[in-house]
């Protein structure tokens, strides 16, 4: 509970922090109440990761369509990273560095737009804590999960308000919404037109892991492995608190999605 233990004190000193929440928030939060929240709370400027997922998808697009052999393990999940280089280290050279993970991309668009600003991520992912202070301490991302921010809202005395409703984010990006997703990537990215169908794997859940990758090494014929180290994906982190069912959850983010969709 470091992490709690630091915001806190960074919210009483009123320090400059953008929030950035991940795709998987409205399964935690309701979306037309949680940016005014986290403003009232101190946040000056509240920021979807999507949208760092739409730049994470546009490199892996590039990637693919600049080289017509070559092949990528898409690398958003921490925790698969890793597992790749203790067990599998003659594949690092699959992993799609090229592309930022959506948490990285948008904390370099909050660097650029508001200079001066702590980015702090709140999401579903214990490993982001890893990703962010052992790959990337450059970005001086501050990590916390839903439970760890709800901590803080507790510190705080702070519930829900009506005056909380109709705040907007300040950087947004609903095609990416559907990041968390297991296929989410494939989903949004339009790699469905870029590749036949035997060419990409989707995967999710670390006991399906070892064997897409096996699959990945021996069949030359697979350009991208699109995998997510959560059954279901990032709705169903570790750093989530929830009585939905892995069902419920996805069907938060799809709405949440639909929304802008319509309008």
């Amino acid at each position: 509970m470091r992490e709690v233990k630091i915001l806190i004190e960074l919210l009483d000193q009123k320090a400059k922090l953008v929030a950035m929440l991940a795709p998987s928030f409205p399964i935690v939060y309701k979306p037309e109440v949680i940016v005014g929240k986290l403003k009232r709370l101190g946040f000056e400027f509240v920021v979807e990761v999507a949208s760092g997922a739409r730049k994470t998808n546009e490199k892996v697009v590039e990637v693919l369509k600049k080289d017509e052999n070559a092949r990528f393990i898409t690398s958003p999940c921490p925790s698969f990273v890793r597992m790749i280089r203790t067990k599998y280290p003659h594949l690092k050279k699959y992993l799609a560095f090229a592309a930022d993970s959506p948490m990285v991309a948008t904390a370099k668009m909050v660097a650029e737009k508001y200079p001066g600003f702590r980015p702090v991520f709140i999401g579903p992912c214990v490993a982001k804590k890893f990703e962010s202070s052992e790959d990337y301490p450059n970005l001086n991302i501050l990590v916390l999960t839903y439970k760890e921010m709800d901590e803080v809202f507790k510190h705080f005395g702070f519930g829900d308000n009506p005056n909380d409703v109709g705040s907007e984010f300040d950087i947004s990006q609903p095609q990416t919404r559907l990041y968390p997703i297991s296929g989410g990537l494939a989903e949004s990215s339009g790699l469905k037109e870029l590749l036949a169908e035997d060419r990409y794997e989707v995967i999710s859940g670390w006991e399906q892991c070892e064997e897409a990758i096996k699959r990945f090494d021996k069949n030359k014929d697979i350009r991208l492995l699109d995998i997510l180290f959560c059954d279901g994906g990032c709705i169903n982190g570790p750093g989530i608190e929830s009585k939905l069912s892995l069902d419920e959850r996805r069907d938060k983010v799809i709405d949440f999605w639909k929304k802008d969709q319509k309008e």
